[in-house]
């Protein structure tokens, strides 16, 4: 079944125009249909189609069921974008899929992009989640200067990915070894194409983080996120 996006969902049954003519031009569902629904909460919707309008498709809930995060925490990813922007976009697209709860893009010393189309990435992760049938839409931020990051940040449970040869702790480990402590909020940072400065590594020391390596290959930025995010979601279920 075609998941549809409606975030207002308890205040006007009606679909907007996009998703209103993908349901009725594209995929023909018409007057008493069934269709499933979700408004980026966690909450899954049954309804069904009352006016089959192309442009603002109505329908009456049938049923709800608030459905269970795969992992019990709040994950946050943030990353540094790459040079060519469709690695970000698939690690956007994938992590969505995986599940993670915030993405902040990241602008670094060593970035070789400093611009962004959040606009674009936001329908990445929409048309991810709607074909995974994920009822949870993360957080999209604006690309974020690293040092504003640091001030701001307000997870508990820090942890910075890179390749120096310094002392670092396994992701898996470090995730394995807080599992049972309630209300975990995580934030794991990837850095660029040529990594974290040394400079901004110290600045991540200073506010708690700790360096962790992902496994014995040298990846990727996006392959790094996609890994650090699939290993905090499955060390975490």
């Amino acid at each position: 079944m075609y998941l549809f996006y409606c975030p207002d969902i308890e205040k006007e049954q009606v679909l907007s125009e996009e998703e209103s003519g993908h349901c009725v031009r594209v995929l023909r569902y018409t007057r008493g249909d069934e269709i499933l629904i979700t408004d980026g909460r966690g909450t899954t919707y049954t309804a069904r189609i009352t006016n089959p309008n192309p442009k603002h498709c109505e329908f009456e809930v049938v049923s709800s069921e608030k459905q269970q995060k795969h992992h019990n925490c709040y994950l946050h990813m943030a990353i540094a974008p790459t040079k060519n922007v469709e690695r970000i976009e698939w690690f956007v697209e994938k992590c969505t899929e995986i599940g993670v709860d915030e993405i902040t893009p990241l602008l670094c010393r060593f970035s070789e992009r400093k611009q962004l189309r959040t606009d674009r990435l936001e329908k990445i992760i929409m048309s991810a989640a709607k074909q995974s049938l994920t009822p949870y839409l993360p957080k999209l931020n604006e690309l974020t200067d690293y040092r504003d990051f640091m001030r701001d940040c307000q997870e508990t449970e820090r942890y910075i990915a890179h390749c120096y040869k310094d002392d670092k702790r396994e992701l898996k480990d470090e995730v394995l070894r807080h599992n049972g402590e309630q209300n975990r909020h995580i934030v794991v940072l990837i850095g660029p194409e040529g990594d974290f400065s040394e400079q901004e590594i110290s600045e991540a020391l200073e506010k708690g983080f700790v360096p962790v390596g992902l496994g014995p290959s040298r990846l990727r930025t996006e392959t790094a996120g996609i890994v650090a995010c699939h290993t905090v979601d499955l060390l975490t279920e």
